[in-house]
């Protein structure tokens, strides 16, 4: 891959190597599904697991697990797929200037000039009815939820512009899943569900800064905030303070969504899931050199195992 330049055959700079986009997909449909980023499926993990803590932590507090739960679990995967490449979509036309002027994005379909601004929009939509027609299938207050999800997903590609804490936004549309698969089970939204969704968005913030370390330099050129370029030489320490945050408050969701219902046992082996996730982020800490971007990116795209480490716990306590 050539991250200054032009790629071969239109290739995205920071997709990896061989990816199925690149190797399988028709030419025609290639621009469209780096697009939606699906020559990168990290994103797609990091939206989609919140989702599955909110359906494992809902079951876990009402201990009825039920049939179409395995719907909820496969809607929300394509779900996931759709809504984040109709978000992807929706970033790269809000941000088709910017993009061309930063290294590692001015290889994207949009500034590289493989699909115009409109083609794009009419993909975007394409996607958004085709998740809307799985959202349906949920009930009344899932659907409600998913339709209010729309706010942050539309106002995030502008966040960076107006404050220095746009990872805030990404993370309030990232974690929705949490929410909306939390009710999409219980058929009402509690305070479980809202407090592992604030966990998630300090998860968000932790594994973001360290995504935006890799355009800090090119940020500051053009004016563009985040908490990489806010935070600088104190970034460890701040992601310290994400870690913290993030482990504490979803062990706070488990505890007022376990306690009730579940045994001693299922409570034991549901906090052992944020510990594990804790001692996951911190020995990505470990790693963290904000002058090494290609150690950022592999930093970051680690984040679909950190996520999946409370999950598992999850899953095991639903047995015990």
């Amino acid at each position: 891959m050539h991250a200054n330049g032009p790629t071969p055959d239109g290739q995205v700079a920071d997709a990896p190597a061989g990816n199925w986009v690149d190797r399988w997909a028709p030419p025609a449909a290639r621009p469209y599904l780096r697009m939606s980023r699906a020559d990168r499926p990290i994103g797609t993990w990091l939206l989609l697991l919140p989702c599955w803590w909110g359906l494992a932590l809902a079951m876990l507090w009402d201990q009825s697990p039920r049939w179409e739960d395995a719907w909820i679990f496969f809607g929300c995967g394509l779900g996931a797929w759709l809504m984040r490449g109709a978000g992807c979509t929706w970033n790269d036309i809000a941000d088709r200037d910017i993009d061309g002027r930063v290294a590692r994005t001015r290889s994207r379909p949009i500034p590289s000039g493989a699909v115009t601004p409109k083609q794009a929009a009419a993909w975007m939509i394409l996607q958004a009815l085709v998740a809307l027609c799985i959202l349906l299938t949920f009930n009344r207050a899932a659907i409600a939820l998913g339709v209010l999800s729309l706010l942050p997903v539309a106002i995030y590609p502008f966040a960076k512009r107006f404050t220095w804490w746009p990872q805030v936004f990404l993370g309030l549309a990232f974690n929705w899943g949490a929410l909306l698969a939390w009710t999409a089970h219980a058929g009402t939204l509690n305070w479980p569900a809202v407090i592992l969704y604030v966990s998630g968005i300090c998860w968000t913030l932790f594994y973001d800064t360290i995504y935006a370390h890799q355009d800090a330099e090119d940020d500051a050129l053009i004016g563009v905030k985040s908490t990489a370029r806010l935070f600088g030489a104190n970034s460890a320490r701040y992601l310290r303070y994400f870690l913290v945050a993030c482990v504490a408050l979803m062990g706070l969701a488990i505890i007022q969504a376990v306690m009730p219902n579940a045994s001693v046992l299922a409570l034991v082996i549901a906090l052992a899931g944020p510990w594990a996730m804790g001692w996951h982020m911190a020995w990505q800490l470990r790693g963290f050199d904000p002058e090494d971007g290609a150690r950022m990116l592999f930093l970051f795209r680690l984040n679909r195992d950190t996520g999946f480490i409370p999950l598992i716990f999850f899953g095991a306590a639903l047995f015990a």
